[in-house]
């Protein structure tokens, strides 16, 4: 991790744009990462991000912005994660809910200058042949947030990371090609 980027901005920016208003927090995590809603123990919903890296906080901050009301009073926003390992078929799963949160992620990596990295999240599984599939989608759906605009929560913080890392002459349609994303 950089310098410039620290977990501990997202953090700050999270707050500044959703905490009053949604009653939620980004949260570093020493385990896996996580939504959990406010409860009788805690006032506030938590975004909580893995192990304090500053990718993994993009990422949880990606779910949680398409996340729809309903979905953000349930622990993970309802869904059931299947772990590392999974089949073809579990995987293809997996990829069609991936796609929008980090088509998002990419979006706020580039507004922060800071590496995006496409993830299957499956090491140990089968992942055969789904790679270039799943990128050309993340892609695709990349491109029509540039055309139409990103979820009202995702394009606020996107606007926050262009402000904090000063970005805004350097984000443009150009950071978001087929073969820059890795």
């Amino acid at each position: 991790m950089s310098d410039t980027h620290q977990p501990e901005d997202l953090i700050r920016l999270f707050a500044r744009c959703f905490e009053s208003r949604y009653q939620t927090r980004l949260v570093r995590g020493d385990g896996e990462p996580e939504y959990l809603p406010a409860d009788g123990h805690w006032r506030y919903n938590r975004v909580i991000f893995a192990h304090g890296h500053y990718a993994s906080a993009l990422h949880e901050i990606s779910h949680w912005c398409i996340a729809g009301a309903r979905r953000r009073q349930l622990p993970d926003y309802g869904y059931w994660y299947c772990p590392d390992g999974r089949d073809a078929q579990q995987q293809a799963l997996f990829e069609q809910v991936e796609v929008r949160p980090q088509a998002i992620e990419w979006h706020f990596a580039r507004a922060a200058g800071s590496p995006f990295h496409l993830s299957l999240d499956n090491l140990s599984g089968e992942t055969s042949g789904q790679y270039p599939r799943f990128r050309e989608a993340v892609w695709q759906q990349a491109q029509i947030y540039l055309k139409e605009g990103l979820p009202a929560r995702a394009a606020c913080f996107r606007q926050a990371l262009l402000d904090h890392y000063q970005r805004h002459s350097s984000f443009g349609p150009e950071l978001f090609t087929l073969h820059s994303l890795t």
